[in-house]
């Protein structure tokens, strides 16, 4: 006959094991759940300094419009990415290859010719802003300004940065969802990011994304700090000079001001209940 006290111990035993794992599992997740905002954020900030990482080489291999030939890219005789592509000497994303169709390049190869051609429309689409202030569509800010495929280029448009606040960010073209997970967005309709007078530049950040941090720290710059936009052809500088909360339907602080070159930083700030939203902006004006 079995020992009903030795059966006990057993199944005490086991529901104590039972108990010990949902315990460890329970404290598991609650450490997933907590540390979840920094880990992504970590990753995100990853991804964001792999992208402007890439930009910056990127730059790097400009191909000069009066080369037949670019001393770290041998084979490369193309004066123009469309040229470069009949003739085979770079792969559909840009990146030059040999005869057997390897890459040997770390990153896209750019013309000079194309990023004259992309510095020139930009400074014509900002031009032609001027004359309609006001009438600016929002629901169209998520449409680019303009294709960087044209220009034989992908991805980041410029990216910028604070150091006041630790911000890196990628700067795309068009506000769309997809692009603004993965950095800033320049709003179609507003000033493309190049060293011009009589322009406003408005770039959108995500606030509270997924654990990311994108914009959420905007709202630590101070009067006087220095946001800094970073394109092709140049770096610019511009200092905060004013920050403020509007209503989503207030726009005219977006608008061009005449004889300066601004900058407008815009996220999204709740406005009372979860389902209504403000703008917080940060104006800055350059330096």
């Amino acid at each position: 006959m079995k020992d009903p006290e030795k059966k006990h111990r057993k199944g005490l035993l086991r529901w104590q094991k039972v108990t010990v794992t949902i315990a460890v599992i329970l404290l598991l997740a609650g450490l997933g759940l907590l540390l979840f905002p920094t880990v992504s954020n970590f990753f995100g900030q990853l991804n964001a300094n792999s992208a402007i990482d890439d930009f910056n080489r990127t730059r790097r291999h400009i191909i000069p419009s009066d080369s037949t030939s670019d001393d770290t890219l041998p084979g490369v005789t193309a004066k123009s990415f469309q040229e470069a592509r009949e003739k085979g000497e770079i792969d559909e994303e840009g990146y030059a290859v040999n005869e057997d169709g390897v890459r040997y390049s770390d990153s896209p190869v750019v013309f000079q010719v194309d990023l004259d051609a992309l510095r020139r429309d930009s400074l014509a689409y900002n031009e032609g802003l001027i004359d309609h202030q006001g009438t600016v569509d929002t629901t169209d800010y998520a449409t680019p300004a303009l294709r960087m495929s044209d220009y034989g280029l992908s991805g980041a448009y410029c990216y910028l940065s604070a150091d006041a606040i630790n911000l890196y960010l990628p700067v795309y073209l068009g506000a769309s969802d997809d692009v603004m997970a993965y950095g800033a967005a320049h709003l179609s309709g507003t000033s493309l990011p190049v060293d011009q007078n009589n322009t406003n530049v408005a770039i959108a950040g995500h606030t509270d994304y997924i654990g990311r941090i994108f914009f959420d720290n905007i709202r630590k710059l101070e009067i006087g700090d220095t946001v800094s936009i970073h394109n092709y052809w140049e770096d610019i500088d511009y200092q905060v000079i004013d920050y403020k909360v509007v209503t989503e339907d207030e726009t005219a602080d977006i608008y061009i001001q005449k004889d300066r070159q601004l900058l407008t930083l815009i996220t999204c700030i709740y406005a009372g209940s979860p389902d209504t939203f403000d703008r917080y902006l940060v104006i800055c004006e350059k330096k």
